[in-house]
């Protein structure tokens, strides 16, 4: 997806990348002004003292789950993935991992839950394979719009999927950054409906290349990415969706890439495998901060 630009008016530039975001660049005196309104807006989200209640209220009036619309793996997240949460799917290749980033888009799609930007590292986004899940989803009769001709009503829901091809860490960095400044703007909207879940497919073809590599601040800028993608969950009420891949464990053994450093990122992991020649997954989650799991003393 090709980035264009052009000029605007008013005596600002701005520039449009592939997925449709701008980021504007305004005179020096509204500059400030956005500026100041920014850091405001930010010092109340990353300032403010949260008493126990408060928490609460805002987890169970706020703070919903997206169902990817895989039965299965709904029912181990307790309903889907958590808005303000970061979630992970992990596996070896060819697990089903980007399977499940079509469904959760196409879901939301088709149940107008709102828009999903999806960022592409890998060209894995199929949209024909996004076509045929949503004309194979059963339930659309209580759906609006389900009264439209087929090609219209696909046409509806397909415009609420945003995708943006990323190859490297600074175009992620960029592209977050377009993002963050478009949902304090409240521009990126389909049909009157906000951004509700982000999909990266997948976060380690990015991060693993400069974690010890020939970039001395990689493991820095990896935990930058994922600080503000938690800033944007929690702040935005977004469902965040990553992949990632297996690396070798020792002894035949694999487990998720990214190392240590990444492990304490995800609000949930969720590790999913399956048989060599068999359509069937198996799907084992290995952290969740709203599930309680039953101890063993």
């Amino acid at each position: 997806m090709a980035a264009a630009g052009g000029g605007g008016g008013g005596g600002g530039r701005a520039t449009t990348s592939g997925c449709g975001l701008k980021r504007r660049y305004a005179p020096h005196d509204q500059e400030e002004e956005t500026m100041n309104q920014d850091q405001s807006s930010k010092e109340d989200w990353c300032g403010r003292l949260w008493n126990g209640m408060d928490l609460l209220k805002d987890v169970t009036e706020n703070k919903h789950v997206l169902p990817t619309g895989l039965e299965g793996i709904d029912t181990l997240l307790g309903g889907g993935l958590c808005q303000g949460q970061l979630t992970e799917v992990t596996g070896p290749s060819s697990s089903g991992k980007t399977q499940v980033c079509l469904h959760s888009a196409s879901h939301a799609a088709v149940k107008h839950m709102g828009v999903v930007m999806y960022l592409d590292t890998s060209n894995s986004f199929s949209p024909s394979r996004i076509a045929t899940i949503i004309d194979g989803t059963n339930d659309l009769s209580d759906q609006r719009g389900f009264d439209l001709p087929h090609k219209e009503r696909l046409k509806t829901m397909m415009r609420s999927i945003v995708c943006k091809s990323v190859f490297d860490i600074f175009g992620m960095f960029e592209v977050l950054h377009q993002l963050e400044v478009s949902l304090l703007n409240d521009k990126v909207k389909s049909g009157g409906r906000k951004i509700c879940l982000l999909i990266i497919d997948s976060i380690s073809s990015l991060l693993a290349p400069i974690i010890g590599g020939k970039y001395p601040q990689g493991r820095s800028m990896m935990i930058s990415v994922a600080m503000i993608l938690k800033k944007l969950a929690y702040k935005h009420n977004l469902s965040v969706l990553v992949t990632n891949h297996m690396v070798s464990a020792g002894n035949g053994a694999v487990k998720p890439a990214l190392g240590e450093s990444w492990k304490a990122v995800p609000h949930v992991r969720l590790v999913i495998s399956r048989e060599h020649g068999s359509n069937i997954c198996t799907a084992t989650v290995l952290k969740h901060t709203l599930l309680v799991f039953p101890l063993a003393i």
